[in-house]
């Protein structure tokens, strides 16, 4: 595994995971008493989503918003793969790059296998290119998912990134989950201010 991919890593683990856990509560509290029920899901409605059991759940969960990930990056014009809301933020191409970056470094990870991948954002970031990154990205990720039992949900996989230690294969697969519906909501940004819906308001007013 390559420090560039760890450290890329790190990024999310550390800084976003924390200010996303910490602002959670609230955040689901206020859409709850804000939203009528038909407006709290997008694409995803958690009732048909979530069982008891933990990898069944985990595969629903990773089937929508890997649907919508990859939908959003097929959705944006090649010309606005380059478009930056502010200078300080990522291109989309750069986003996208960086999610097929590091779907490859969890899910590998989930495995106990070493990543497959290299860093896409460092490379080509134009649509052609990094679109089939995500995609070979999604479909790495499947494979994993869809080999995830109840069985095995638990079974211990080492962190490569400092300080290290074990989680559970299941766990690891959620966080990447929590990471795609992450940067998922920038691209929602993303595409809005490119005139576009994204697929998963479309896919809910359409019914799919």
């Amino acid at each position: 595994m390559s420090i560039t991919i760890a450290v890329l890593a790190v990024r999310c683990v550390t800084i976003r995971a924390m200010r996303l856990v910490g602002a959670l509560a609230g955040t689901m509290l206020a859409v709850g008493l804000c939203l009528p029920v038909s407006a709290q899901t997008s694409d995803g409605l958690y009732s048909r989503l979530l069982s008891m059991s933990m990898a069944d759940s985990t595969k629903a969960l990773h089937a929508t918003i890997r649907r919508s990930v990859a939908e959003a990056a097929a959705q944006m014009p090649a010309e606005d793969y380059a478009f930056k809301p502010t200078a300080a933020v990522r291109s989309f191409g750069e986003l996208v790059a960086h999610v097929a970056t590091v779907n490859f470094f969890f899910c590998a990870q989930a495995n106990n296998v070493p990543s497959p991948a290299t860093n896409y954002e460092a490379g080509d970031t134009g649509k052609p290119t990094v679109l089939k990154a995500l995609n070979d990205s999604l479909a790495y990720c499947d494979q994993i998912v869809a080999e995830t039992t109840d069985a095995n949900f638990s079974q211990p996989v080492t962190m490569l990134v400092a300080p290290g230690g074990q989680t559970t294969r299941g766990l690891l697969l959620g966080f990447n989950t929590t990471h795609n519906n992450e940067h998922y909501g920038n691209m929602v940004v993303y595409l809005r201010l490119r005139g576009q819906v994204p697929p998963s308001t479309a896919n809910r007013d359409a019914g799919r």
